[in-house]
């Protein structure tokens, strides 16, 4: 048992870190563990929506680290080639964004060199 106060602390703070880990674990394992189910009985249209769920899952686990997310690739790479063994089509990724697209363009203000550039252009 610790002694220093900082110690405990950490005992605490580890505690908690432990069960939220366990819990996003449980949640993935389950998921994974529905898709294979599905896949086992055949429903080919709960097939996509589960396989999404999984991914999901997968990857809200390696985004806490609580894998790796070489794993999280690999676990993900496995479940797409489970689903299409079965003839189940890949479900469409959605586009990633790019910088252009989130941020509205703004014209640039007129500055004092600017605005004397341009006044001598004109002339």
């Amino acid at each position: 048992m610790p002694i220093i106060k900082s110690a405990k602390k950490r005992v605490k703070v580890a505690a908690k870190a432990y069960g939220r880990n366990n819990q996003t674990r449980r949640q993935m394992r389950e998921a994974i563990k529905a898709f294979t189910k599905t896949l086992d009985a055949g429903k080919t249209a709960e097939i996509a929506k589960l396989q999404s769920q999984a991914y999901s899952t997968i990857d809200i686990a390696a985004k806490k680290n609580v894998i790796h997310k070489n794993k999280a690739a690999h676990l993900k790479s496995k479940l797409a080639s489970q689903a299409k063994s079965k003839g189940v089509k890949p479900a469409k990724s959605l586009k990633p964004k790019t910088k252009s697209s989130t941020k509205p363009k703004v014209a640039k203000k007129p500055t004092a060199k600017n605005a004397e550039k341009t006044s001598s252009k004109k002339t």
